[in-house]
């Protein structure tokens, strides 16, 4: 654990959802390399697939791969036709993930999410795993044209009434550091979803950096 902040004092805590929540890389990362090989990449040319965790799709791939936006949206509806199908198995909580947050709403802290996923899947992955009502507000992004996620944690906290001094945001990539001082809130970074890059979270300026959910709830919980 790297990194300090005040971070247990703060009302609310977002989350974003993919590799922070849940254990979705390796399911997002095999599910696009079935999709991206039949659209003339090889195994070589793909590198680490694990740089489309973060970024929105379609975007994601136009911005990783260069294709253009149109073949960009043909993958994206190729990519979730299966992703759908696989129901909850695509995207288990991380062990300990529940009890932290059952931990959070026990302390009267705020939770929601705020994830460039699409809205729908938000809400059936949250579902699946029982932990709709452990949110007071569960974002994802409504379509996809280009979304801020710094848009979404801005929503959080004006449904929620909350000034950015007030929370912390949690995310495993540097677009969720970013997008959150975008907006004036400190975030936490975590690793333990292995999509982060060795320094990346520490030079987007995240205020503490965990390499697991038992040290995310210290830093979160005092």
């Amino acid at each position: 654990m790297t990194g300090t902040a005040d971070t247990a004092s703060r009302r609310l805590v977002l989350f974003d959802f993919d590799g922070t929540l849940a254990d979705t890389v390796p399911v997002i990362t095999r599910t696009a390399r079935r999709v991206l090989l039949g659209h003339g990449l090889t195994d070589e040319t793909l590198g680490d697939l694990t740089r489309l965790v973060g970024p929105p799709f379609p975007q994601a791939y136009s911005l990783v791969y260069g294709f253009s936006a149109e073949e960009a949206a043909q993958i994206t509806e190729e990519y979730r036709a299966i992703y759908r199908s696989l129901g909850a198995e695509a995207w288990p909580l991380f062990d300990g993930v529940r009890e932290l947050l059952v931990t959070l709403r026990a302390a009267g802290r705020l939770t929601a999410v705020a994830s460039s996923k699409r809205m729908e899947l938000v809400q059936v992955a949250l579902a699946d795993n029982g932990v709709t009502d452990l949110f007071d507000v569960r974002l994802g992004k409504a379509s996809d044209e280009v979304s801020s996620k710094a848009g979404l944690i801005e929503r959080a906290l004006r449904e929620l009434g909350v000034s950015a001094d007030e929370a912390v945001m949690v995310g495993d990539r540097h677009h969720d550091v970013e997008a959150a001082a975008e907006v004036g809130v400190p975030c936490v970074g975590v690793t333990y979803g292995g999509a982060s890059l060795p320094g990346e979270l520490e030079l987007a300026g995240a205020c503490a950096v965990v390499d697991t959910v038992d040290e995310l709830a210290r830093v979160l919980l005092g």
